[in-house]
Order: structure tokens, then sequence, then C-alpha cells
């Protein structure tokens, strides 16, 4: 009877795991609005249905810690990750498996924006008010804090207001709306809303960029089957943009290419956070 127990919880089991094979739950950090995430990602789930022959599943979530708490959970199976939130992931399933970055992602940069033309540096705002994004976002808000602090700047006692705007192109709306006098962004969604015509640039400039650091990548939970995870990385791997299809692709994901990455790239991204004090 014991025996016929444990037989039948065993193929209950692989049950389970055959099912649960059958789909790719992926999610992503929601640094831009929920519907340009979902457009984003359409094709790019189509393209990893048809390599890697199952069904991919785009699993929205309301905030950075969701995709994290998703992740440690085993709701979802890949993420893609800003620094910082890899970092979290990291230190909360001791496994998290960083596969590929894009190849912009090596040399990242925020930038620094205001609708005020007195301002031509960051000591033109001492007074004044500042928009980060989302207190989790690695080049929203992590990054730029960090190298703020290395010039003596500290941002609670420098300027008269901080807030969070939670996004990107939410703080780029905030500047240009005049909720507050400066922001910080990613470089890269700050070059996609001027190249759609979503930010006035007569009106909102460009003041200062960061130092480079590594930034986002994709990453997957540690206890997925490694057969697979490497026919995830194979996968973002021979996305070649001399293909017109693979290329859109590639220009959605604001990606040249994709290239291989590890967890030791993210740890300036850990010191980072640490000297901010938000890991302990």
């Amino acid at each position: 009877m014991f025996k016929h127990i444990l037989a039948l919880a065993a193929g209950l089991t692989l049950s389970f795991s055959v099912v649960a094979a059958d789909v790719l739950k992926v999610s992503a950090i929601p640094d831009e609005a929920p519907t340009e995430l979902l457009r984003k990602f359409k094709p790019l789930g189509a393209y990893l249905e048809q390599e890697l022959g199952m069904k991919v599943e785009f699993v929205p979530v309301a905030d950075y810690a969701a995709v994290v708490e998703a992740l440690a959970a085993d709701r979802i199976d890949m993420a893609w990750l800003g620094g910082f939130t890899f970092v979290q992931a990291r230190l909360k399933t001791g496994n998290a498996v960083p596969l590929v970055q894009r190849e912009q992602d090596a040399e990242f940069t925020s930038k620094f924006i205001t609708s005020d033309p007195a301002v031509k540096s960051l000591q033109d705002l001492k007074g004044k008010t500042f928009a980060f994004g989302s207190v989790s976002s690695t080049s929203g808000s992590l990054m730029p804090r960090y190298f703020m602090l290395q010039d003596g700047i500290k941002p609670e006692d420098f300027f008269s207001r901080v807030a969070y705007s939670g996004a990107h192109d939410a703080t780029a709306a905030w500047i240009q709306a005049g909720k507050a006098d400066a922001g910080v962004l990613n470089a890269s969604v700050w070059q996609k809303l001027v190249d759609a015509g979503k930010v006035d640039t007569d009106k909102v400039k460009v003041f200062a960029t960061t130092p480079t650091y590594y930034d986002y990548n994709w990453t997957v939970r540690g206890n997925l089957d490694t057969a697979l995870q490497a026919k995830i990385k194979s996968a973002f791997l021979a996305l070649d943009p001399a293909k017109p299809e693979q290329k859109a692709i590639l220009d959605l994901q604001a990606a040249s290419r994709f290239i291989e990455t590890q967890p030791a790239n993210y740890e300036g991204i850990e010191e980072a956070a640490r000297a901010a004090g938000l890991l302990k």
C-alpha cells in the first residue's frame, strides 16, 4: 500500500512537471507602461515559442518587488530584470541564473533631464525638486543615487523634495509637465521617447549622463530544467539583425544583439546597493 502511494505521488509529480513544462511563464520589471511592455514582448514571445516548441506566456506584475517574489516562488520561469532586481532575486533565491543581456547593458547609462534652461549641472539643482523612477530601479534610482553620493550629493538633503514617478516614461512626463525641476531615467528609454516624439526636446533637455555600469538581463529561476535554460539562451543569441523579422524583435528590445552574461557582472550593482543602504 505504501509503495502504491509513493508510486502514485511520483506519477502526480511527473504529470505536474510535464504540464508545467508546456508553458514558459515570463515577466518583466514594470519600468514602462504595462501596454508598452506587452507590445515589446509579443514578437519576442512568438519567436521563443517557435524556437522552444512550447507556449510562452507573459505574466504582468504590479511592481519591481513582485517580479522577485514571483521568481522566488516559482510562479514565473524567466524575467527581464534590471541589475538591482537581479541582485535582489539572486540574494532571495540563491540560484537565479542570468542568461543573456543586450550588448549595450555592459555599458549602460542614465540621463539627467530638466525643463529649466538655467540648469547646466547637478549643482544648479540645490534646493529644487527631483524625480527618480521606481525606488527599485537600477537606472532610474540606484545607480544615479550612487554616483550622486560619490559626488557628495545626498538627494534628501540636497533637493527640496525627492519623488518617485514609478517608471522611466513617467519621469520624462513629470519633467515635461513641471511636476519636478529635474529627474533621471534610463538612457535607452529616453532615446526611445525622443525617437517616438513623445517628449518635447525644445522643452526637456539632457544636462548630464552617469558613468557606465552593468544593467538589464534575462534571468531564469535556478531550478528550471538546464536543457531548457540552454535552449532559451541559444534562442536569444541566435537573434540576427541581418534578418528583417528578427531585427524587428531586437529593435523592440532596444538591442543590437544579445550576448551571454554572468552573476559576477552585477557585483558592482550589489556594492552600490549596500552603499546606499538598500541591502542589509
